[in-house]
């Protein structure tokens, strides 16, 4: 059937030449229309035209949130999975991808790294500790109490308080270090040039009384780099919740380093208005050239969409959209301590940013919200997957199971969250 319908419109070509000189104007005017240097088009081609697949934000039981939630597979285990290899979840199911990725970034929170692998080693600090053995038990138990325990961890942190100093890992110590090195350990193991791209990466995870100001880090550098420089937390006197102290520890880690390093936020729809600012920060401080151009220079990219909400549109913003209302989480903040208003979207999500940073350009001369798109999973369960028939879920508390669809992701107050409620494509 090909040769026929070649030999035809072969025919077609030779016995009609009237009729194409009449649709271009006339034979001569038709090589004008079709004007390039050389008749290949792909001749002095100079952009990338291979998509690479991959997920630039996925946690392992190295999270203190994810550890909590039961995971139990260390980076190694991701990339494994990533690179396409059978591995078993934590709760025990086979798993394994419809084909392998290209890339991973593990980025498990820079914010009490290091502590899980205290509470799996039992460490004495943490059992002599009342607050320490409480939170000890809880996850020991797993299930709901252990869920319950990373919830109370998780609102702690969001809200600023608090907690036991044995449960506190700061940088510097030899947990948080040791910690550290594993991640760039895995990564650098994993790495097969021309295969297999397994980047060095945390989370920055910045919340004001549970507003959402999360950054993934990627450094686009090896172990001997990456560990020069311990990850930047969030936690004052040695981190900073404040994203333009990120951007000056990244500037240091370049210059100190020589290695180079760029942001990805995520979840403004839980920022409650904060992610994106035109007038002023969260802190107060008024927008300057100062925060555009650091803004454009350290994050080059947004993660639009992920389990937790797409981060693209909203109805309210783009009413004419029929699909504005996508997979839209807007609830509230990180742990719905506030209610969600309809004047906080439009400083939340990335159509009306994209707008907004035109004319923060007019008015500062450089536009900060001038990003390119990715979607993530921001797993915790060390498996990159959002696969519809593949899903494994937000956390290792929401694999496959009969009872999945009704289980509790986390509760904070009144307010739940059910894996029913959590993306998957």
């Amino acid at each position: 059937m090909k040769l026929l319908l070649s030999t035809a419109l072969l025919g077609l070509t030779i016995s009609s030449p009237v009729v194409f000189s009449q649709d271009f104007g006339g034979v001569k005017d038709a090589a004008d229309n079709f004007k390039q240097r050389g008749f290949s088009p792909y001749a002095d081609r100079n952009f990338p035209s291979q998509v690479l697949w991959g997920d630039s934000h996925l946690h392992t039981t190295l999270s203190f949130d994810a550890g909590a939630f039961g995971n139990r597979l260390p980076p190694s285990e991701a990339y494994r999975f990533a690179k396409g290899e059978q591995v078993t979840s934590s709760t025990g199911v086979a798993a394994r991808l419809s084909r392998p990725l290209d890339w991973l970034v593990v980025s498990d929170h820079s914010d009490n790294m290091g502590l899980f692998t205290r509470i799996f080693e039992g460490h004495p600090d943490i059992l002599s500790d009342p607050e320490g053995k409480r939170i000890y038990d809880m996850i020991q138990t797993g299930g709901q109490k252990a869920v319950e325990a990373s919830v109370e961890l998780i609102d702690a942190f969001s809200k600023g308080e608090k907690i036991s100093d044995a449960l506190a890992v700061e940088p510097g110590t030899k947990a948080f270090k040791s910690t550290w090195e594993v991640i760039v350990k895995a990564a650098d193991e994993a790495y097969e040039p021309g295969k297999f791209t397994s980047f060095i990466g945390y989370e920055w995870t910045s919340l004001n009384k549970g507003d959402n100001l999360h950054r993934v880090v990627i450094l686009r550098d090896d172990g001997t780099v990456a560990k020069r420089i311990e990850p930047y937390t969030t936690e004052p006197p040695v981190g900073s919740r404040d994203p333009r102290d990120l951007w000056k520890w990244m500037d240091n880690y370049e210059k100190q380093t020589g290695g180079d390093v760029l942001a990805l936020a995520h979840n403004g729809n839980l920022s409650n208005g904060v992610m994106f600012p035109v007038d002023k920060q969260f802190t107060g401080k008024k927008l300057d050239v100062e925060y555009v151009t650091e803004r454009a220079k350290w994050e080059p990219l947004y993660e639009v969409t992920q389990i937790k909400g797409d981060g693209e549109a909203h109805p309210f913003l783009s009413p004419n959209d029929e699909f504005a209302d996508y997979e839209n989480w807007d609830i509230g903040n990180l742990n719905m301590s506030v209610a969600k208003k309809d004047d906080m979207l439009q400083y939340e999500y990335a159509r009306e940013a994209l707008k907004n940073g035109l004319k923060l350009e007019q008015r500062h001369g450089i536009n900060p919200y001038k990003f390119g798109m990715v979607g993530s999973t921001d797993s915790h369960t060390s498996l990159a997957t959002a696969q519809e028939d593949n899903f494994f879920g937000k956390h290792s508390g929401t694999e496959p199971g009969p009872e999945r669809p009704e289980h509790v992701v986390a509760k904070f107050g009144d307010n739940a969250m059910y894996a029913l409620s959590l993306i998957h494509i």
